[in-house]
């Protein structure tokens, strides 16, 4: 039988608290995310699970400028020329990618990859899980995040993958999702109204 829920009894630890406040940060400052603070973050992305812990994911972190433009520029051009994407999702990011100013990582000072293996049916499930655990741990540290999707709608593209495999990102491996990380600029996002008709509970 299914149960509607009707009083939530409020229990409150850091923990919660930290992920109720994480917000997903759009505009960033130039400051980079210290070596010491950008470890900590990669660090609990080993934590996260893993089917039947295989432990198959890459994750490829970027603080390079020129690399992180010149990764941008090849992501807009190759949404202007995809014919194969069509969804009301991505027609709206190549609306944007019509503007050569846009930039899909938010200018962000950091950029995290994650990849895994092509085929592994795991794959996109154990990075996810991976990345939350960076965007909370980052959170909790003060620094911002986004969750970049770009780069999964465009694994298959040439020049996309032409651009992996000089920054060692296995052939083999296909991109399950992308993180931008730097230090908010301005105020944080407000909260959206968060609806319980959204869980519901079988009993």
């Amino acid at each position: 039988m299914k149960e509607k829920i009707k009083d939530v009894i409020i229990l409150e630890n850091e923990i919660l608290i930290n992920i109720k406040n994480r917000r997903s940060i759009r505009n960033y400052k130039s400051q980079q995310v210290p070596k010491d603070i950008l470890e900590r973050i990669l660090e609990t992305a080993l934590y996260a699970p893993s089917g039947s812990n295989h432990k198959l994911s890459l994750f490829t972190a970027i603080q390079n400028d020129e690399i992180l433009n010149e990764l941008n520029e090849i992501v807009r051009k190759a949404l202007v020329n995809s014919e194969n994407l069509t969804n009301s999702f991505i027609e709206a990011a190549k609306r944007r990618a019509e503007n050569p100013k846009d930039n899909f990582f938010y200018h962000a000072p950091t950029l995290i990859i994650g990849s895994n293996l092509s085929g592994y049916p795991n794959a996109i499930a154990d990075c996810a899980v991976a990345i939350e655990n960076m965007m909370l741990a980052a959170h909790s540290i003060g620094v911002g995040s986004c969750w970049i999707n770009q780069l999964r709608w465009l694994d298959e593209d040439l020049s996309i993958r032409n651009f992996l495999d000089k920054i060692s990102v296995p052939k083999e491996h296909m991109i399950c999702g992308a993180l931008a990380l730097g230090y908010m600029d301005g105020a944080m996002p407000n909260s959206i109204e968060r609806k319980w008709d959204s869980i519901q509970i079988i009993k």
